[in-house]
């Protein structure tokens, strides 16, 4: 049994989970030591089924699942999203009286905080369970940590990183990153300068944190820095995530150092689409509207490497809009519809109608809005009221404004001074002094909003 289980486990490690069956399946009486290797043997394969019901096959033998049983088709439910089975494994813990071993619990914490936002309670029941465990290790804390950043909970994170009896790089790498995906860049910046002062080891994952805060904030000088140490501490010693590498051309893009971020992207040996969209994005706000295409064209080119997804097709569509394409912008709009099977979100119709409204044809970008079956936002009204103003349709705006259907809206939305707002600059923009007035006074009669 002992040089079967080493067996298994040797095939398990090489990812030969094939072969590791067929031995398993020659094993007439089988341990459940050798149960759990089968079963982590498919977990780590990423055959998160596979793993689950070798588990539900065992307990229909004679043989009692341990803790580590428990722990591997634990994590199978989380990775494979099986929230219903999770549970019923969570009940069989409880009444095998396993819920005192630390690594079972801590693979139920893991499990509530990714597998169970809303079907049982999400990071609430993780605490619960967090809370009634005996002992905890840094592994149980981190993930409760990230539980609440995943709930977008940043104070209840920052509580539990305050409670935390140690803390390691995955510890200050998790609010690092949590504050930064959760729109509190300045924290993210202050909790990375704390670790540098604390003599904190940081690795590659922590960087890319730091440099998506710094491209949030502009804050090129330490992007710099992040960079410099990159190069000093990760070049030629070990492998750069790709990540990190897209965090860089990402934070050089923001700031506005478009060349820096260009060759970020040269130098790369495998690019991702992400990759691919941060240049191309990067060149359409930039004005460089036809090298953003060219690199589009590219991408293309490349083949399997790297698909273009909906935010690549965001920046190529924003390029086509500033550089007035747009016959080549309904081309590569369909395309991404109809050849790459995207449906267009609410900014794809905006770089339509900008598009449009830019190049003066009003009435076609009218038509886009018509036909949306999104609800239009005061982006895609901007960009086609603002076309009214610059080639003075005084009558399209008004069509718009003044209809029944936007009259409406305007019922119960708190923008309508906006709206009008433009609607005046459009009669401004034309000389029509009597009919700014009539706005303007309409925009003074408006009725204050209610809160209920």
């Amino acid at each position: 049994s002992f040089i079967l289980v080493k067996l298994l486990s040797l095939y398990s490690d090489f990812h030969n989970v094939g072969i590791a069956c067929k031995v398993f399946d020659r094993v007439p009486n089988r341990s459940c030591t050798l149960w759990n290797q089968i079963i982590r043997g498919h977990l780590a394969a990423g055959n998160h089924r596979n793993s689950v019901e070798l588990f539900i096959q065992m307990e229909r033998s004679d043989v009692q699942p341990d803790g580590h049983t428990y722990t591997y088709v634990t994590n199978g439910c989380t990775k494979g999203g099986y929230w219903g089975l999770g549970g019923q494994i969570h009940g069989k813990i409880l009444k095998g009286g396993i819920c005192s071993d630390i690594y079972v619990c801590t693979s139920l914490v893991d499990f509530y905080v990714k597998c169970c936002a809303g079907a049982f309670g999400g990071v609430q029941n993780a605490k619960k369970l967090f809370d009634e465990m005996p002992e905890k290790n840094a592994v149980t804390w981190n993930t409760l940590l990230l539980g609440f950043f995943r709930q977008g909970d940043v104070d209840g994170a920052r509580g539990v990183f305050n409670e935390m009896p140690w803390r390691n790089t995955v510890s200050w790498t998790t609010m690092i990153v949590g504050c930064a995906q959760n729109g509190r860049s300045k924290e993210a910046l202050a909790f990375f300068r704390m670790m540098v002062l604390e003599n904190i080891e940081f690795d590659q994952v922590t960087l890319v944190g730091v440099l998506s805060a710094c491209a949030e904030l502009g804050d090129l000088r330490l992007g710099k820095w992040v960079h410099s140490y990159v190069l000093q501490s990760f070049v030629n010693k070990t492998q750069l995530l790709i990540s990190l590498q897209n965090s860089l051309i990402h934070m050089y893009a923001s700031c506005g150092e478009i060349n820096a971020a260009f060759d970020i992207f040269r130098s790369m040996k495998q690019r991702t689409t992400v990759s691919w969209t941060s240049m191309i994005t990067a060149f359409a706000k930039h004005g460089y509207g036809d090298v953003a295409i060219s690199m589009f064209q590219s991408m293309l080119q490349e083949g399997r490497s790297a698909k273009p997804d909906a935010i690549t097709f965001l920046g190529v569509l924003c390029a086509c809009s500033h550089s007035g394409y747009v016959e080549m912008g309904w081309h590569y709009f369909n395309s991404m519809v109809e050849n790459w099977g995207i449906d267009p979100k609410i900014e794809h119709f905006g770089c339509m109608v900008d598009m449009l409204s830019r190049a003066g044809l009003l009435d076609d970008a009218h038509r886009v809005v018509k036909s949306m079956r999104l609800k239009p936002n005061d982006v895609i009204w901007g960009a086609l009221l603002g076309g009214c103003r610059i080639h003075r349709s005084v009558k399209l705006a008004s069509d718009v404004l003044l209809s029944d259907w936007f009259c409406q809206e305007l019922q119960v939305d708190d923008r309508a001074s906006g709206y009008f707002a433009l609607l005046s600059n459009v009669y401004a923009g034309a000389r029509k002094w009597h009919d700014v007035a009539a706005v303007r006074q309409k925009m003074i009669n408006k009725p204050p909003g209610r809160s209920w």
